[in-house]
This record gives C-alpha cells, sequence and structure tokens, in this order.
C-alpha cells in the first residue's frame, strides 16, 4: 500500500524532450510549445521544476539527439535528474527530492507517452502522489507492429489522457487539464 502524502505542494516534472525523443513524434511543435508554456507558469509563480533526461543505448548521453530540445532549457537553479528506465522514480533519486521539495503533487508532461510518460504517472500514483498529467503537453511516435498493424500516435495519446481522467486510487487524486489550465498549489495546498 502506497504512503498518502499530506499536504498539496505542486512541482512540475518535464520528462525527455530531447532532440531525438521528439523528432517525428505526433504534433512535436504543439506539444514542444505547451511544455514551454507549463514551463514558464511554473517559473513565475516559483513552482519548482525537475527535468528529468533518458539516456540509453539508442539514446547517448551527451550525443546531439540527447540533448533538449531548444525551446527548453532548466535553469541553473533547477534540479535535473537522468533515467535508464521508463519510469523516473527507477533507480534515480526523483522521490528523494520531491520529499526535500516537500512535494505531493506532480504535474507531469514530456515524452514519450507510451513508455516514460505512462511509467512515471503509474508510478507516481503507486507512490502516494496526486497527479496531473498536461494532456496537450505530451507525445509519442506512432508504433508500427511487426503484424502489420498500426499503433497511431495521437490514439495512444488520447488512451493515456483518459486513463489518467478515470483511474481511482485511494487517498489520491489524479486528473489530465491543458497546459494553458494548469493549476499549481504552495505550501498549505494555496493555489499560485
Amino acid at each position: 500500500m502506497a504512503s498518502i502524502r499530506s499536504g498539496n505542494k505542486s512541482v512540475l516534472l518535464v520528462v525527455d524532450v530531447q532532440v531525438n525523443v521528439v523528432k517525428g513524434a505526433w504534433e512535436a511543435p504543439r506539444v514542444i510549445g505547451n511544455v514551454a508554456l507549463s514551463v514558464k507558469r511554473a517559473r513565475a509563480q516559483k513552482v519548482p521544476i525537475v527535468w528529468v533526461q533518458h539516456a540509453d543505448d539508442d539514446l547517448v548521453k551527451d550525443s546531439p539527439g540527447w540533448q533538449w530540445v531548444p525551446e527548453l532549457i532548466p535553469a541553473a537553479d533547477e534540479r535535473l535528474l537522468h533515467k535508464q528506465f521508463n519510469s523516473c522514480f527507477e533507480h534515480t533519486p526523483l522521490d528523494e527530492e520531491l520529499a526535500k521539495l516537500g512535494v505531493t503533487h506532480i504535474v507531469l508532461a514530456g515524452c514519450a507517452t507510451n513508455w516514460c510518460i505512462r511509467a512515471t504517472a503509474y508510478g507516481a500514483l503507486e507512490r502516494g502522489y496526486d497527479l496531473t498529467l498536461i494532456k496537450d503537453a505530451h507525445t509519442t511516435k506512432t508504433l508500427e507492429l511487426e503484424n502489420g498493424m498500426k499503433l497511431e500516435a495521437a490514439t495512444l495519446v488520447e488512451d493515456l489522457n483518459i486513463a489518467m481522467t478515470w483511474l481511482s486510487y485511494p487517498g489520491r487524486k489524479n486528473t489530465t487539464v491543458a497546459a494553458e489550465a494548469v493549476e499549481f498549489y504552495g505550501e498549505g495546498g494555496k493555489r499560485l
């Protein structure tokens, strides 16, 4: 059973908006713009931002494709974590960083919907965090399966948006919201 976290302090978690991750992704320019809008709003409201950057055999650390997209650059005072697994919680200090910040509510954006965003969303809920998925600030690529079947990116995005609206966990809240309507919370659960 998850430890339910008391309070309601937000963090914006920006996941894997890297050059080769978004290259060829569904509506990437629009989604990157919505992630950038979310970052701008979080910074204006002094909400902490945690950036998570993926590396593996196909996405080599420090390579040009591993870099953040030019529209999104972490500020010097914002936390940056590196990961090698889909969930931002696996083999990273994310949980510890969130505890230091007193975070109970994760606002989530980034790539790729069906891999790292899905795994991180479920990982957050399973660890007792409230979760808001920014429904127009995550994307992925269409999957072409060996049998010739295609899983369209737009469908994968909509599937996760629906799941995050209708899932039910005891003592936790989860929802989706558009980037322009995200509400962040500060100390004491006050809307910022």
